[in-house]
């Protein structure tokens, strides 16, 4: 917790944009809702949410190129594929989510492992250390019980998980929202 004259008008300043986070909530409840009706609507939107993140994350990347003085050009290269990925992804949402199903098994592997590893690396830290370890383990039940799945069954594995990210980010951004207006009256 920031302390001090400076860290209270910090506090103060970010809680003017508490409305932000729940704008941000309520658009991502309305996502999640689109995605579990299990339609072409949610394969597009998967789709595109998608190649938002590819889209995004290369804009990060080139921020990070322009702050950065060695290994500038691995930023810049990261940042053109991951643009270029997130343009293939608005051109083509339906084909995007398809190919995004065809490896979900080795995708949901990847977060497992690096969840895993993040718990270990954080257990002096943090007490629920165990939490993230528990979620990595499940993580990569989950991974081969997907890769094991026909195709269909992974497109639809794939909007379940993608729904209810959505749903959970909707309810912690409106939550957040509070928070962070309740800390302005601090």
């Amino acid at each position: 917790m920031m302390t001090g004259p400076e860290g209270r008008e910090l506090l103060r300043g970010l809680s003017r944009f508490w409305w932000l986070w729940l704008v941000f909530g309520i658009g991502w409840i309305v996502i999640s809702l689109v995605i579990l009706q299990f339609d072409q609507a949610s394969i597009t939107t998967v789709g595109v949410l998608i190649g938002l993140m590819f889209f995004v994350s290369g804009l990060q990347q080139f921020a990070i190129a322009g702050m950065v003085e060695r290994g500038r050009w691995m930023f810049l290269l990261f940042g053109f594929l991951f643009v270029i990925a997130g343009v293939v992804a608005f051109i083509s949402p339906e084909d995007t989510f398809a190919a995004i199903a065809d490896i979900l098994g080795f995708l949901f592997l990847i977060v497992g492992i690096f969840w895993i590893i993040q718990a270990f690396a954080e257990r002096e830290e943090s007490d629920v250390w165990w939490l993230g370890l528990g979620a990595g383990i499940l993580m990569v039940i989950l991974a081969f019980w997907t890769g094991g799945q026909f195709f269909i069954e992974k497109q639809y594995t794939l909007l379940v998980f993608a729904g209810i990210w959505a749903l959970m980010s909707g309810v912690t951004d409106i939550v957040r929202a509070f928070q962070i207006r309740k800390l302005g009256e601090l």
